[in-house]
């Protein structure tokens, strides 16, 4: 789990990216532009934020077009009662949990690695 809050923030499509923010994670939607950034920085720059979460990065190195892997990861998240926004990269998959029940998310995701199938 990396150290540190993790917020998710919106601005404009038209505004670009304030350069004191370091972005971990950038979309364009039509509404906005998402931001995941550091809850230090969103307040620092003065800007609203939603969902304080911790970063959980799961070392396994799946196939971008792996079926059913993170279904059964946030499956178990879900039965536990903790919600999870879930980003694929190229690498590895990354899973946003709320930032006070990160110790449980661990503790779920710990239990679930023993399983033989997930």
């Amino acid at each position: 789990m990396l150290d540190g809050t993790f917020v998710f923030c919106t601005i404009p499509t038209s505004e670009a990216i304030p350069e004191a923010l370091k972005p971990l994670l950038t979309f364009r939607e039509q509404e906005g532009t998402t931001l995941v950034i550091p809850r230090e920085e969103a307040e620092a720059a003065g800007l609203r934020y939603a969902f304080p979460s911790r970063l959980i990065t799961l070392t396994v190195h799946s196939a971008l077009d792996a079926v059913g892997f993170l279904a059964a990861i946030t499956a178990r998240l879900a039965d536990a009662g903790i919600s999870v926004n879930a980003v694929s990269a190229f690498h590895h998959d990354h899973l946003f949990v709320p930032a006070d029940r990160a110790d449980e998310a661990m503790a779920v995701l710990r239990e679930a690695s023993k399983a033989k199938h997930l």
